[in-house]
């Protein structure tokens, strides 16, 4: 090494050493050049996502009205509909391209306006089919007080506390990094999990990540509250317990008959009990008339 390093000194560089920085100065200033261009287009992503949240209402559903709140885009006015005249379905589609077969899952909610009878949709793609109908799921058994909190159907990689909010804030970091301790004091880690840990960790801005959810989550609702109409904010109040709005009999009626076939045939996909309810409910409908 000591030869070479003198060879070096005394004779140049060699001819490869150069060719290398040679190559290395015009790729440099390239790699700079086009990070700094996915920083900003990641950016401009990122801003235009921020001023949609600012004039963007969010949907509100409310268990003891039993209604749902809609403003459309580009509207004021809420839309109060009751929420068993709401409509949910999930959509699947397949195409093949140059790249194979691929397939598009998605999630959708529509209604009628109470007064003027237009139709209305909202909807979203979703990663796959199970996805789609896990929102739908999630959102029935909170209005049928199956469910009460996000926790108890979302959990983080199992790292959220009894008191930790339901985003994946620093403390969900601080968890991940008390379960890893835990973990390598009771010989379930190794020494190189444990150094691997705190690399990646360390290239991926520490808890940096967290905190921007942290302030995102904060920001929309500020943003949430100051954009409300006046009229859904006094809808959202909470209501006497004997003003709360009652199911109706034939809900009920199915509801039980989705419990009784979910104990039968627990291997059954939801879709598929929820789809033989609602064939049942249509038959009985056909004998009444």
């Amino acid at each position: 090494m000591s030869f070479l390093l003198f060879y070096w000194l005394g004779n140049g560089w060699p001819d490869g050493i150069h060719a290398f920085w040679g190559v290395f100065d015009i790729t440099f200033p390239l790699a700079i050049w086009g990070c700094s261009f996915f920083v900003f287009v990641g950016l401009g992503i990122w801003y235009r996502e921020h001023l949609k949240r600012e004039s963007v209402i969010p949907t509100r559903f409310n268990r003891q009205r039993r209604e749902v709140c809609f403003v459309p885009e580009g509207q004021k006015e809420p839309i109060f509909v009751p929420w068993e005249e709401l409509v949910a379905w999930v959509t699947e589609a397949q195409g093949v391209t140059e790249y194979g077969v691929q397939r598009q899952y998605g999630f959708g909610i529509g209604f009628y306006h109470p007064e003027t009878g237009e139709k209305y949709t909202l909807e979203f793609e979703t990663p796959g089919l199970p996805l789609a109908i896990s929102n739908w799921e999630a959102i029935r058994a909170y209005m049928e007080y199956e469910v009460h909190t996000l926790k108890e159907i979302q959990d983080p990689l199992e790292l959220q506390g009894p008191d930790d909010p339901p985003w994946e804030g620093v403390h969900v970091f601080r968890n991940a990094r008390k379960r890893l301790h835990d973990e390598y004091r009771d010989g379930k880690r190794g020494v190189v999990y444990l150094i691997g840990w705190y690399l990646y960790h360390l290239m991926t801005f520490w808890t940096i990540p967290n905190r921007l959810v942290e302030w995102e989550v904060k920001k929309i609702k500020r943003m949430s509250q100051n954009t409300l109409p006046k009229e859904m904010s006094d809808w959202s109040e909470p209501l006497p317990e004997a003003q709360r709005a009652k199911p109706s009999d034939e809900l009920k009626r199915q509801s039980r008959r989705v419990s009784e076939l979910r104990k039968a045939h627990p291997e059954k996909p939801v879709l598929e009990i929820f789809a033989l309810v609602s064939k049942e409910a249509d038959a009985k409908e056909e004998m009444t008339a």
